[in-house]
């Protein structure tokens, strides 16, 4: 089995292109945000779709130099454009922001080679909307720490747990997501 939350059409495409290929039939579970669907940021040009494949880690391709870079926010689908909108607005430089594209089975070896390309790194946070024991977290808490370099731990930002998986309320949501993304940076 595979489990996907691709952030992009291109990713989207190269994903599916991937499981029509593959000589092994196996279940195929994605995950996609309907709130995605019309998000501008959350667009692909068609070089994107023609060209490159499947990628389980994405790395910021912004960032020139990972000397500069002591913090990673992994994450993945949506939060990632908010983050992104955030890291923009407020001139963010000492941050990169790498997307999990495949949830399971987890690309630990991935993430190993993008975490020990930034060798000033002193943070290291996985990034969700969803409460603290819901969503991607329960299972990359478990399976993240050997991917990180020595002496990282992980840390996780995200709604504290909750039977629910959101608040009901458009205004306490909005709130919450602000707390959330500014925890991410400051943190």
């Amino acid at each position: 089995m595979l489990v996907s939350a691709p952030s992009s059409p291109a990713s989207y495409f190269h994903l599916l292109r991937r499981q029509a290929l593959s000589p092994v039939r196996r279940p195929l579970v994605v995950f996609t945000p309907k709130s995605m669907l019309r998000l501008k940021a959350a667009t692909s040009t068609v070089e994107d779709l023609t060209s490159g494949s499947w990628l389980p880690v994405i790395d910021d391709a912004r960032v020139g130099n990972h000397t500069g870079i002591r913090k990673i926010l992994l994450s993945s689908g949506k939060v990632y454009y908010d983050l992104l909108a955030a890291q923009t607005k407020n001139q963010i430089t000492d941050t990169a922001l790498v997307r999990v594209e495949q949830l399971y089975p987890t690309p630990v070896e991935e993430l190993r080679k993008v975490l020990e390309s930034y060798p000033n790194l002193t943070d290291v946070a996985w990034v969700q909307e969803e409460p603290a024991n819901q969503g991607a977290y329960p299972h990359m808490a478990i399976q993240l720490p050997e991917a990180l370099p020595a002496g990282l731990r992980l840390r996780r930002v995200s709604r504290k747990a909750s039977a629910a998986p959101a608040s009901g309320s458009s205004s306490v949501h909005e709130k919450e997501q602000a707390a959330l993304i500014e925890a991410a940076f400051t943190g």
